[in-house]
């Protein structure tokens, strides 16, 4: 016998070929009301509940896989912000030591302690959530696929059930009786309904034990996740509380640091003062007091020196600007009241030797410099 194909032969082909015409009439006459069609109500309930079941499967699915890749998307962003916090972190602030030694030991209140933990912890927990979740669900849906072949298979096989039912029916009610055609009707029908049956009874007992199996997999699959959460934000949350220490006691110094400049211009008008009045008592000309100074002397009120670390543009007049890198004699406020917190009042050490003359004097932020 010719063949068609890999192991298909032309007459294995045909016999395809007519199942599928028979059936297909089958269901034509069924439809017009033209022949009877078997129904089995609880059956078709168990098919309901399968196809409930596999679309609510599926659907967690891939929920759990978009909540695996959120959990990614936090973690690639809480992975920048780390990264963005130690490039800002200056070489005077509180912790900075801490951050840099970790390779030799850690210590309480770490910073690198958050910045490599929290990049373990969240990759544990992505997989952790993958193990344990994400994997059970695809494992339960794994066998969604070879019981709805078997639905399938089933369906076509009680319509040749009907068909064959139908057929061995007419020719026990024709007038020409041959009782040959009629013995192999029978036979083709006994086949047929055997074949159906073993697969409905099959499917009959595993259908409900499969429904069955479904609050098992969800209560399985909820509670691994949220013991995952549970663990992760418990050891994410004492991580932070590091975090939120270091931060904490930066603040408190640099607030101290604030306080002790607000109260530096009164003792440089002290200084100015003593300086002033010795000046007076000694009998020295203003033009005499300009000649020491262009002998290299600094400016009158002086405190100390500052360097720009940040830009920073003047937006009124009494303001000076500063580039990164300017050195800065800060003098003293004439009239301390005047100081705002936070605030500042220097000459730009370049001009100071240019010109010897504070003319050019002007107020900048503090916190904008670094003492040198």
């Amino acid at each position: 016998m010719a063949e068609t194909g890999k192991g298909v032969t032309a007459g294995k082909l045909a016999l395809n070929v007519q199942k599928r015409l028979s059936r297909a009439q089958e269901k034509v006459l069924q439809k017009l009301g033209k022949a009877d069609e078997t129904r089995d109500t609880a059956f078709e309930e168990l098919v309901s509940n399968f196809n409930k079941q596999m679309a609510e499967g599926t659907k967690l699915q891939k929920d759990l896989k978009a909540y695996l890749a959120a959990v990614k998307a936090m973690h690639d962003a809480s992975r920048r912000l780390q990264d963005c916090l130690a490039d800002m972190y200056e070489p005077d602030w509180f912790g900075k030591g801490e951050m840099d030694t970790l390779a030799e030991e850690l210590i309480e209140k770490e910073l690198d302690y958050n910045l490599e933990d929290t990049d373990t912890l969240w990759l544990d927990y992505h997989q952790n959530i993958t193990d344990k979740s994400l994997l059970c669900m695809d494992t339960y849906l794994l066998q969604f696929p070879e019981i709805k072949a078997r639905l399938a298979k089933r369906e076509r096989k009680l319509v040749d059930f009907d068909s064959a039912r139908h057929h061995f029916s007419s020719l026990q009610k024709g007038k020409k009786k041959d009782e040959a055609k009629i013995a192999k009707a029978e036979e083709d029908l006994g086949r047929a309904q055997k074949i159906f049956e073993e697969l409905n009874v099959e499917l009959q007992d595993e259908l409900p034990a499969l429904w069955d199996s479904r609050v098992g997999v969800y209560v399985g699959t909820f509670q691994s996740l949220a013991g995952q959460q549970e663990k992760f934000h418990r050891e994410m949350s004492s991580l932070s509380q590091n975090l939120n220490d270091i931060m904490t006691k930066l603040e408190e110094q640099r607030q101290l640091k604030k306080d002790a400049t607000a109260a530096a211009p009164k003792k440089g008008e002290g200084a100015k003062s003593e300086e002033t009045n010795h000046s007076e008592s000694a009998g020295s000309a203003p033009k005499s007091s300009a000649t020491d100074s262009s002998n290299g002397e600094l400016p009158p009120g002086f405190l100390y020196k500052v360097k720009a670390v940040h830009e920073y543009t003047s937006t009124d007049n009494d303001e000076l600007e500063l580039n990164i890198g300017d050195i800065v004699l800060v003098l003293a406020f004439e009239n301390p009241d005047e100081q705002d917190d936070g605030w500042l009042l220097g000459l730009k050490e370049s001009h100071w030797m240019q010109k010897k003359d504070i003319s050019a004097k002007g107020v900048f932020p503090e916190n904008f410099t670094q003492k040198v």
